[in-house]
């Protein structure tokens, strides 16, 4: 098979690995069809406002001052007083989209739907909005569009502010509540001389919605502990506090006005949200007005031993906890509105102030309408499934539904309305349960076919490694042989039944896909199993003994990498085995100078995975002070005064360590082989670069902390570096070390720009450690007598390999393909765990925008995490070529190695219980198979960037040895 058809063939593979795991864990929960529910009773509202200050965390917001007094007097008397309070918990991700769709439609949105659409609906969802008479909502252009999309008709009215407010260089960002509470209170004295809306105003199940994204905007700007995001929570409400006294005004103080003030999500002390954190989690809860009890006097303990109560000094008023989805019902059963059809929260009696008969009615409805959730997600999977291999959720069959709703009516009839309720709580809950059975029915299937074909491929790849890149005895009539005919008649028989199993079923088309790629994966594999024969044949000529060690360490190394993704302490630890390398394989004996700075390279590197992970420190800050790091706590530091300092010393050093070897390398070249003059024009001007971006980001930096706004001069250089990092070095000269010290200059420019402290210094650490190892594989060959070993300074990228000089695969290549693999790793979480969402640090991007864009700052966020990658990668692409390999030899043994850490924490998954665990094993498995694709993907890349040129003037006076 050619090279690119193995490419070709093998992305493709891998890109269904990775998106399997989607169908098969992280499809939407939705279902259609089902009847809206509603309580017949007369509501207690008429009307009801809903406020969410986006980012508030609940200790913000509960904490009293030093002084005893509260910084929120309005909602502290509220909670003391007039309503009733608790924590809404939350679920990852605790992002603004799923936390407002949990709030509003009652249910938990599937990861993957944020990637599909921030303000689109991906799918078409059922909310409080969309059942109410009318809505108003004033706030953000990225929440308040997905609901106005998602209601039938034009009765959800949204005012919003321009995109560009949401600036996290903003001299105050909570000017965008501000600008909220002044639309409102202008609304308001509008609809006294507009006689229509006033007599909409006055209709019953309206709902007004205010968006509140100051909280969330300087918290990312300045951290939740700032004195900005303190007093963007006083100004919210004082805010709240006249938003109420306007509409109990407006509305005669009728009394039947509703009110939640809650968030959609919290925050971490370092300024980011996302993942599991208490701090992101644990969200405020106050409600209060029509329909609402009052605060609750309590004198004996209450059931909550998180030990809040204590620090909020809100021991003496009952505390009624939620989870997020169960304010949808609420606020539907307040207003009388059908429950949304596709809400999965449990109605929170303790804050309804109502009868007995009310409460119980509301419970009943709230079963009702969950149930009709599970009847319709019964039958959609009875009718896809054949009925001898159905099984049903036996705690909830037909006739035991009919007894539940039964008894409940009943019970109800008979003004026993305790009983009632807890009848129907037990009815949602086995109705959730039937759900999740439901929803991940064919989840064992599935996972059973992509382990079948993740196994295959990786034994078609040992296989074919075994056959083409081994030196092993061949049998003389093997290759002569045509495919089995009988193992392609098995083949195609078992596609076929496959196929007309999934199409009685009318299953998905995806579910064609992942269950017929291990027949052609198989027999491929099967095809290639004589290279087992040859293996057997060789094997008494083969080291035994020695091929035995190399599995169990490479067993034992893949090993430190899995556990490596949950424990970044391992990659130090792998880090120290490697630097005994030389001395183990007996090369310190022979290259002294090399084996040193080989283990002075791999500690230093070690050193990055003990750090804190970039940007969830907010309270230690790195002082410049006699040449070293002084870690102490601060109080009143912002968070821009601490990013400069911190940026100070930590940039300050990468720079110089880049300028110092690159000036040492050009002055070392210049001694053995004078540079052509327009090369040493372009790394000049490249040192010169990376001296600028040194300097741009404590500037721009500088700037931010004084509220000046991001300088128009640092924003061009920023994106003129970034735009140029990719294409520059294809001008300089092919000549290994030339490219590679161009390559890195580039890239480090980059990196520079997007770094925010200590990790500024890991890429030219890390390009210290490559260097080296470049170096040192070229002892080894010589210590294994390689004698067509080539001089480093005297290999061209670019020059035409001799076919006849590629040689076979060696156990020691094995050593190779892991160290890769490793230096990988190391650099996908050296300076931090990215496979959580909430180490997101907006400070790294603020020299090329401070403008809220979710998909821009993605995208160079991910550019600062392939940099390292690239580092890496044209590395190796160095050492295959210096080792006289062939490209795909060496890349299929990391195939494989990489292959397998995928199928162990595919494996993890199937083991745990809860979902958190498997949502970190899943994120882990997203990440190896994305890392898979990336590194087929730059292999194309750093291939160009070696040994590809962009020719823009004469160089006819040029001489390549």
């Amino acid at each position: 098979m050619r090279m690119i058809t193995f490419f070709l063939i093998g992305l493709t593979v891998h890109v269904v690995f990775f998106l399997s795991i989607f169908d098969i864990y992280f499809t939407s929960p939705l279902v259609h069809g089902m009847t809206p529910q509603s309580t017949p009773l007369a509501p207690p509202a008429s009307r009801l406002v809903l406020i969410v200050a986006d980012g508030l965390r609940a200790d913000s917001l509960f904490t009293l001052l030093p002084n005893s007094s509260s910084r929120t007097p309005f909602l502290r008397t509220v909670i003391e007083e007039a309503g009733t309070w608790g924590v809404s918990h939350t679920r990852v991700p605790t992002e603004s989209r799923p936390g407002h769709v949990a709030l509003i439609a009652g249910f938990y949105e599937d990861v993957s739907a944020v990637a599909k659409g921030w303000k689109e609906n991906p799918v078409e969802f059922d909310s409080v909005f969309n059942e109410s008479r009318s809505t108003w909502c004033w706030g953000s252009p990225d929440i308040l569009p997905m609901f106005a999309k998602g209601a039938t008709g034009d009765h959800v009215h949204t005012h919003t502010y321009p995109a560009e407010e949401e600036d996290f260089a903003s001299t105050d960002a909570s000017r965008l509540d501000t600008w909220v509470f002044t639309q409102v209170k202008s609304f308001f004295q509008a609809a006294k001389t507009n006689s229509t809306l006033k007599a909409t105003l006055l209709e019953d199940k309206n709902i007004f919605f205010l968006h509140l994204l100051g909280i969330d905007t300087n918290g990312h700007a300045h951290r939740p502990m700032s004195q900005e995001y303190l007093d963007n929570i006083a100004l919210v409400d004082t805010g709240v506090a006249e938003v109420v006294s306007l509409m109990e005004d407006f509305f005669g103080h009728d009394g039947r006005t509703a009110y939640v003030f809650t968030s959609d999500h919290g925050m971490t002390n370092w300024g980011s949200h996302g993942a599991g954190h208490p701090s992101e989690t644990l969200t405020p809860l106050v409600v209060w007005g029509a329909g609402v009890n009052k605060a609750q006097r309590v004198t004996e303990a209450q059931p909550y031993e998180d030990g809040y109560l204590k620090d909020w000094n809100l021991e003496h008023i009952r505390r009624a906890d939620v989870n997020q989805a169960d304010i949808a019902p609420l606020m539907a059963s307040l207003l009388g509105l059908p429950i949304p059809v596709n809400s999965v929260g449990v109605m929170p009696l303790l804050y309804l102030n109502n009868s007995d008969q009310f409460k119980a009615e509301s419970m009943y409805t709230n079963a009702i309408q969950v149930l009709e959730q599970f009847k319709m997600k019964m039958i959609q999977k009875k009718e896809t499934t054949l009925p001898f291999l159905f099984t049903p959720f036996q705690l909830l069959t037909e006739s035991k539904q009919a007894e539940f709703t039964h008894r409940a009516r009943i019970l109800i009839q008979l003004e026993k309305y305790n009983d009632a309720i807890s009848l129907c709580q037990s009815l949602i809950s086995l109705s959730l349960e039937g759900l999740v059975y439901y929803h991940t029915y064919d989840r064992f299937f599935l996972g059973c076919s992509v382990v079948l074909g993740f196994i295959g491929w990786t034994s078609y790849v040992i296989l074919v490694i075994l056959r083409t890149h081994a030196s092993l005895i061949r049998h003389p009539n093997l290759a002569k042989q045509n495919p089995n005919q009988n193992l392609a008649r098995f083949c195609v028989a078992v596609a076929v039944v496959i196929t007309l199993f999934l199409l009685i079923q009318r299953s998905p088309i995806t579910y064609y896909i992942y269950c017929l790629l291990p027949v052609p994966v198989w027999y491929s594999a099967l095809k290639e199993s004589g290279a087992l024969s040859d293996l057997i044949r060789s094997a008494p000529s083969l080291p035994l003994w020695k091929c035995l060690g190399y599995f169990v360490l490479v067993a034992f190394g893949i090993e430190l990498l899995v556990v490596s993704f949950f424990h970044r302490s391992m990659l130090t630890v792998g880090l120290a085995f490697l630097s005994l390398w030389p001395l183990l394989s007996g090369l310190f004996g022979k290259a002294k100078l090399r084996s040193l700075s080989w283990f002075l390279g791999c500690l230093c590197l070690a050193a990055f995975p003990l750090m804190p992970v970039v940007g969830r420190e907010p309270n230690l800050h790195l002082v410049y002070e006699k040449c070293i790091i002084i870690l102490s706590r601060s109080c009143g530091w912002k968070l821009l005064e601490m990013v400069a300092r911190m940026y100070f010393f930590c940039s300050a050093c990468a720079g110089l360590l880049t300028l110092f070897t690159s000036a040492c390398y050009l002055w070392s070249s210049w001694r053995r082989t004078p540079l052509h003059t327009s090369d040493r024009r372009q790394f000049f001007s490249q040192m010169i670069h990376v001296a600028v971006c040194l300097y741009v980001p404590s500037l721009t930096h500088s700037s931010l902390q004084q509220k000046q706004g991001l300088p128009l001069l640092n924003q061009i250089i920023s994106w003129s570096t970034l735009a140029s990092s990719t294409f520059v070095p294809l001008l300089s000269s092919t000549r290994l070390f030339h490219r590679l010290l161009s390559i890195f200059l580039s890239l480090t420019s980059t990196y520079l720009l997007l770094s925010t402290g200590s990790e500024a210094l890991f890429p030219p650490v890390l390009s210290w450690l490559m260097f080296v190892w470049i170096n040192i594989e070229q002892e080894a060959l010589l210590a294994q007598g390689d004698s067509r070993r080539q001089e480093l300074s005297t290999i061209d990228f670019s020059a035409n390999i001799d076919i006849t000089k590629i040689r076979q695969l060696k156990l020691d290549d094995i050593r190779r393909s892991y160290f890769f693999v490793f230096f990988i790793i190391t650099a996908f979480f050296g300076t931090g765990n990215i496979a959580s969402i909430n180490s997101f640090d907006p400070a790294s991007i603020y020299c090329f925008l401070t403008v809220f864009n979710p998909f821009i700052m993605g995208g160079l966020m991910m550019w600062k995490v392939i940099i390292p990658f690239i580092i890496v990668m044209c590395t190796f692409e160095t050492i295959q070529v210096a080792t006289q390999l062939s490209s795909r030899s060496l890349f299929l043994i990391v195939l494989v190695i990489s292959d397998v850490m995928a199928l162990h924490f595919f494996f993890l998954v199937q083991d745990y219980g809860s979902w958190l665990d498997i949502g970190t094993s899943i994120s882990h498995y997203v990440i190896v198979m994305s890392m898979t694709i990336f590194l087929m993907l730059l292999s194309v890349v750093t291939h160009v960037l070696t040994s590809k040129r962009l020719i823009l003037w004469n160089r006819s006076k040029m001489h390549f040895p």
